[in-house]
């Protein structure tokens, strides 16, 4: 969709690479079109950690940390947090309750599922990866609400940040490939937001290259200045930034991002394309849209017959 510019952090981009649809979660063997795909070096851009997680490293904690699931096998975990079939974005979100419970609050657990990330990647032919996540989701200390009805514990936004660093330093070394970091703002919390830009500055030269704006794309946003107040930050330190917009709301979202925000990525952006304007300035601007074609088609954020799927233009 667009031309596209480097990756945060300044990434330039190699020859004979891949770029592949970006996925929220651990979907890209679907996604294979052809014998081979999966060894042929690629770059994700565009990946959620949350959505990542092995189901028998959520069974695993989920025991051992005495958390009730609505499942006891691999199987029937599947059969509640994945699918095949267009679900709304809320519905497609709503899983998340079901297992994030059992990896949240843990510092064994968090370090380990962001281990098992970079090889879940490497496995599959990915030689750079952006992985995002907000740390606050995976906290339970210091962060009001508390989510994922956790009790309080001592497991912080800042701790969070720094036991998915181990986790992916380990991981770039045990499997040859590099990883970085994208840490998010939630569209509904703009109360974290500024710890956020203050976690991507800290951590600026460890893994984290970007700071994001995740959620309800509906939430007004002068409603809630915390995240405008976080993206003048990051630009006056030179954090990358980027935004998800105009994924299943209007092109007015995008321009709101690009504009108030200054985003230098779009996350999704589907419905650019509805405002041909905005569409080619942003066109003549090479903006950096992270296109997730398999991600929008189970969201239901774009027509599923993938021949007017908006990247085709």
């Amino acid at each position: 969709m667009g031309r596209a510019s480097p990756g945060a952090g300044g990434l330039e981009r190699p020859d004979n690479v891949i770029y592949p649809a970006a996925q929220r979660g651990n979907s890209t063997s679907r996604m294979e079109g052809k014998a081979g795909y999966l060894q042929k070096p690629k770059v994700e851009l565009h990946v959620h950690l949350d959505g990542s997680f092995k189901p028998e490293t959520i069974l695993h904690f989920a025991r051992k940390r005495q958390i009730e699931i609505p499942a006891d096998s691999v199987d029937e975990l599947l059969k509640i947090i994945s699918y095949d079939e267009p679900l709304s974005l809320t519905e497609f979100l709503a899983k998340f309750a079901h297992y994030m419970p059992a990896i949240a609050g843990d510092r064994e657990a968090i370090k380990r599922v962001a281990y098992e990330f970079v090889e879940m990647k490497a496995k599959e032919g990915v030689i750079y990866v952006e992985v995002r996540y907000s740390p606050h989701f995976l906290a339970n200390s210091k962060v009001d609400p508390i989510p994922w009805g956790q009790k309080e514990g001592d497991i912080t936004p800042d701790i969070v940040v720094d036991l998915v660093n181990q986790g992916l330093r380990e991981g770039e070394k045990a499997f040859n490939i590099k990883a970085r970091s994208i840490l998010c703002c939630m569209r509904h919390m703009p109360n974290w937001s500024l710890e956020v830009v203050e976690l991507c500055k800290k951590y600026q030269n460890d893994t984290v290259v970007a700071i994001d704006l995740a959620g309800d794309e509906s939430l007004n946003l002068e409603a809630a200045p915390g995240h405008r107040l976080a993206y003048e930050e990051a630009v006056r330190c030179g954090v990358h930034r980027t935004v998800h917009a105009g994924e299943v709301g209007p092109p007015s979202v995008v321009k709101e991002a690009v504009e108030v925000l200054k985003a230098e990525r779009i996350g999704h952006g589907y419905h650019t394309v509805e405002d041909p304007h905005l569409y080619r300035e942003l066109l003549n601007k090479e903006m950096h849209f992270e296109t997730c074609p398999w991600s929008s088609y189970l969201t239901g954020a774009c027509d599923p017959d993938f021949t007017k799927h908006p990247v085709k233009q």
